[in-house]
This record gives structure tokens, sequence and C-alpha cells, in this order.
């Protein structure tokens, strides 16, 4: 059930036992029900704003810092998610072994926004192009940031596009790759190796990420994996190689009499052998 208030419906009229990750919109509606709890939970997920990095002036830090800078996080996650984000800094989430707190390498500051585009020699207004697929985190998150940038100087012309056109024109390996900006969320529970990849959409390249990539999949100790993968986070807010927005809160609706369901989500299935009636 995809519409949120047929979710409501179903709910309310008691032919839905329980919901993983429920619209967020109907949260509100259903708390109020005293036969229902509901649970807030992590995910692995990382909603961002991909910046192609190999594209002018994409290419260049300060363009990508001001970006960031020009970002109002909880403003996002308010827009896009209705409340329920943790802010993150960079490509990982709270929760995961190593992670660090990145989110004040590029904290919201609109004056340093505008110093640093000038800085970059950018003539503003900044035309970029803002592609958005369909799910509603992106569309409503894609009319705060258009609303964000134009503070700085940057206009974001928003195309909202189905996943077909998404797939072909941004993301596709090997493709034209012919966007300025995106917001996704990725939800691979373990995808670092993503940002040693040069022919991927985020554009990115960097030989000190990819060696300290190695460094990470060739460390059997913990803790000295741990320090690494802090590194790793540091390297990619340091060199804001995207907008990191937040870590996606997925609420579940669950009756009180149904026991053994998971609060956190880290992969995309629910395990029913924990589940029972009481």
């Amino acid at each position: 059930i995809s519409d949120p208030a047929a979710q409501a419906a179903a709910l309310l009229a008691g032919d839905v036992d329980a919901f993983p990750r429920v619209a967020t919109r109907i949260v509100e509606q259903v708390k109020a029900v005293p036969r229902f709890v509901v649970l807030i939970g992590g995910s692995k997920a990382k909603t961002i704003v991909t910046i192609n990095n190999k594209k002018k002036p994409f290419d260049d830090v300060r363009v990508r810092r001001a970006i960031l800078a020009a970002i109002d996080r909880k403003a996002m996650i308010d827009g896009a998610a209705d409340g329920f984000g943790v802010p993150i800094g960079s490509f990982y989430t709270p929760g995961s072994l190593g992670y660090v707190d990145t989110t004040g390498i590029n904290p919201y500051d609109p004056e340093k926004a505008k110093k640093l585009l000038s800085e970059a020699g950018v003539t503003t207004p900044l035309e970029v192009s803002l592609k958005l697929p369909p799910p509603a985190y992106a569309r409503q998150g894609g009319e705060v940031l258009a609303a964000e940038l134009a503070k700085v100087g940057i206009v974001a012309k928003i195309e909202n596009i189905e996943w077909a056109q998404w797939l072909s024109q941004v993301f596709a390996p090997g493709g034209p790759h012919n966007y300025d900006l995106t917001i996704v969320s990725h939800v691979e529970p373990f995808d670092l190796v993503k940002w040693t990849e040069p022919d991927y959409y985020f554009g990115y390249n960097s030989e000190a990420f990819n060696a300290l990539y190695k460094q990470i999949v060739t460390t059997s100790d913990e803790a000295g994996r741990a320090k690494l993968l802090g590194d790793a986070q540091r390297m990619l807010a340091t060199d804001a190689a995207a907008g990191f927005l937040y870590q996606p809160q997925w609420p579940t609706v669950v009756s009180k009499k149904l026991k053994g369901v998971w609060k956190e989500v880290p992969q995309f299935e629910n395990d029913f052998s924990t589940w029972a009636w009481e």
C-alpha cells in the first residue's frame, strides 16, 4: 500500500496489524489510536544531494563547499522527511562501526557560501539543474533545497523525472551523467567503496581516498578499522564530495498485541520468525 491515505485507512479499519516503513505523514494520526504503538528506528540509508564532481564548476571544491554551506540540514529533514531523520556530515550512518559526527565540517552558513562562490570566481546567479526522482523525500526536499540555494545566488532549475529517466540520465554506469545536482537516498549498508569508482555517477576521484579505502578493507583489527573509517568520513566531508543530509528514520506502526517486530532496519526485510501475538 503506497498511498498514505490508504495506509491510514487500512490501519484504522483493523485490516493491518503491522506496517513497517509507514508514511511519515500519517504517524501522528495513528499514534493517537490506543491499540497501536509507533516504533521509530534508524536505518543504514544516507539521503544526500549528489553533486556531479566531474562537471564544471563543481570540480572546484570551493563551489561544492558553498553548496553545502547553503544547506540547512534541519530544514531539509523537516521538509523532506517530516522531521524523521538524523543529520549526517558524510556518507556513513550513526551506529555503524567507526562512525564520527562530521556535521561540523560543513555547517549551515549562507554568508560563507556566498564568499566561497566569489573566491571560486563564480558569477551569480549561477543556474544549475536539479533532477529529482519520484519519491516524496526527493521532490519535497528539492523544493527546500532550491529555496536555500537561491539565498546564496544559485538558481536550481527543478526537473521532476521518472525513475527510468533518472537511471538513464543521472545514474547509469557508463552513461552520460547528465545532471548537476540530484537528491536520492542510498540504502546499501556499507557502500563507501562507491567513492573509489571514478566512473560512478558521483564523479568523485581521489587517490588519497582510494588508498585509505584499501587500508580499511585490508585491516582486520576492529579498533584500527574503526579509526580508518573515521578518517574516510572526514575526508569525504572535507572534500564536500556530496551534500550529506540525513539518516532516514523509518517509523513502524504495530498492534500492541504483536511482539517481536524489529525497531531498527539493518536491511530490507522483515523477520517474521520473531513475530508473535499475545
